[in-house]
This record gives structure tokens, sequence and C-alpha cells, in this order.
């Protein structure tokens, strides 16, 4: 049985290969994890959805080397095109009101791609290609890991898991993470807060296992936990992932610790990388717009100080 599918796009050359890595962040794509050998450049890109395409064609129309399906192809091209890539060809029907459109853009070294999807109209309200979102890329980042001691025979399979999302999402196993160990569930928020606090680390994976048992306790202990981890991430600003496992009974925890359900640990690790990089793009956006208000309320005071009138009236003013 196939469990997954890895589809691999051939770039004709290194500079195709670096324009190519642009224009799938340009169109939204999260980036993963690159790599580079003697032989060979990769770099891996997540779109939010994914599916597999047979085609044959019955015609000559000239063939591209990737097809991407894109949610607005129109604010692709005006995208793509400022950007200075070489559309050679486009195509959205006779008339405007068609619902589907491409553009094909040929890259120096011969690689051609195909942008195709639905065209984006004023009164739809799929508004995904206007989202901003973090990517899957831990190059740089530091990440602390606070891992409960109790129900470690499932504790130790979400660490690992966490470790494996991380390292493949190009963090550094020796260099950036710490991994930090609590007696139980109850104490993650305590020492989740205080590794945050050192703001050292970009995000903090929770990992934890709680089993619900025959009095009120496991309730109790539930509560506090998501409460403390969520008022430790919002009090400090630093993301906080939730891998605490809260189940029924042992067998929905192995299930969720990497048998049917998959890794809750890896999936935590990723959530943990994508909003570090959220927070970054958000601050970055934050301070452009910070310094661009700055810059013309400047222009605006030296306009006024510059006018006669303004001159004279803080002369008197002054007087």
């Amino acid at each position: 049985m196939i469990k997954s599918i890895e589809v691999t796009a051939l770039a004709r050359s290194a500079e195709d290969f670096k324009l190519l890595i642009q224009l799938f962040g340009l169109l939204g794509m999260r980036k993963g994890f690159g790599g580079a050998n003697e032989n060979s450049r990769s770099s891996e890109f997540f779109p939010s959805q994914a599916k597999i395409q047979l085609l044959y064609r019955e015609n000559n129309e000239p063939d591209v080397d990737i097809t991407l399906m894109i949610s607005d192809p129109d604010t692709a091209l005006l995208v793509v095109t400022k950007q200075g890539f070489t559309v050679v060809r486009k195509h959205s029907g006779p008339e405007p009101s068609h619902l589907i459109a491409y553009f094909d853009i040929e890259l120096p070294g011969g690689t051609r791609v195909r942008a195709i999807g639905p065209r984006v109209f004023e009164n739809v309200v799929d508004t995904d290609h206007l989202a901003v979102e973090g990517d899957l890329n831990a190059s740089g980042k530091r990440f602390g890991l606070v891992v409960s001691r109790f129900n470690s025979f499932i504790t130790e399979r979400l660490l690992t898991g966490a470790i494996d999302g991380l390292v493949k999402c190009g963090a550094k196993l020796s260099k950036d993470l710490t991994i930090v160990r609590v007696p139980g569930a109850f104490e993650i928020p305590s020492a989740a807060r205080t590794l945050a606090e050192t703001k050292k680390y970009d995000a903090i994976v929770c990992i934890g296992c709680l089993l619900r048992g025959d009095t009120a306790h496991y309730d109790v202990i539930v509560n506090e936990v998501a409460r403390g981890i969520g008022q430790s991430a919002q009090e400090t600003g630093v993301p906080h992932a939730f891998g605490v496992l809260t189940c029924e009974n042992l067998e929905q925890a192995i299930d969720r610790a990497g048998l049917k359900m998959g890794n809750k640990g890896f999936e935590a690790a990723l959530a943990a990388v994508e909003m570090a990089n959220l927070k970054e793009v958000v601050g970055r956006r934050s301070s452009v717009v910070s310094k661009a208000l700055s810059s013309q309320l400047s222009t605006v005071r030296k306009k006024q100080k510059s006018k006669p009138g303004a001159r004279r009236a803080s002369r008197k003013t002054n007087l």
C-alpha cells in the first residue's frame, strides 16, 4: 500500500532552480527543508492542498515541465510579472467571465512553468491567497522542548517525533534544541514559561500525556495544563505548541504516539516552526508599516515648518 507520495519537479539549470524557489514563494507555498550535495540541490515546498493528476494531450500544445494549481491566477500573473518573470503565454478564455485562467512562465535555463486555476471575482469569499502564513523552515531558529516524565512510554515517542519534525525542517539537533524534563504534565506550563521568558527561543514545544482515571483528578490537571500553556504563550509573546495528549485510555495514546493516528509530537513541532516564522513575518510587516507612517509624518511636519505662516505662528506661540 502507498502511504505517502513525493512529487519531484526537475529544474533545467541552477539559475532556474533559484528562480523556482522564488516563484513558489511568491505563489504562496510554504518552504520546508533544503539541502545540497556534490550532485544536486533540493528544496521542499508544502502547498495547502495537493493531488496527483494524470494527463494526456491529443494536440501538439507546447508542453511544460511543472504545472501548479493556484487559487487566483489573475493576481498571481500581476505578481510574477512585477517580479520580472517572463510570461510566454497567458489565457483566460475569450471573455473575462470565464472561470479558468492560466499562464506559462519560461525561465532562462528553459524550464517552463504553468500556473492554472479558478479566477477570483468580487463575490467570491475565497481569501486563502490573501492569508499571511509562516513557512516550515527552522534554520537559524531555537526551540525549547518541555517533556513530562510521567507516562514516559508515550512521551518519549512524542519527543522523538517532535525532534524528527524540527530536524527535517532544518533545525540543528545539538545547537538549536533544548530539552527540559519535568515530573508530570502539571509542571509543563511553569517550565515552558521559564524558557520563554529568557527570550532565547523562537517557540516552545510542550509534550505530555494524560490518561483519564477513576477520579476527577484528570479533568483538573487537563484544564490547568491547557490554561497555563495558553497563558504563558499570550503573556510572553513566544509561540507554544500543544503536544500534550489527553486520552481516555492507553490505546488512544499509543495510536497518537506514532501508530494509526500519526505522531502528535511531530505535528506539534511543525506547528511550532510555522508559528515562529509567522511571528517573524508579522513583525517584519508591522515594522515596515511603522517606518512608512513615521516617514509620512516626518514629511508632513517638514512641509508645515517650511510654510511662512507656520513659522510666524510658532514665534507667536513662543512669545
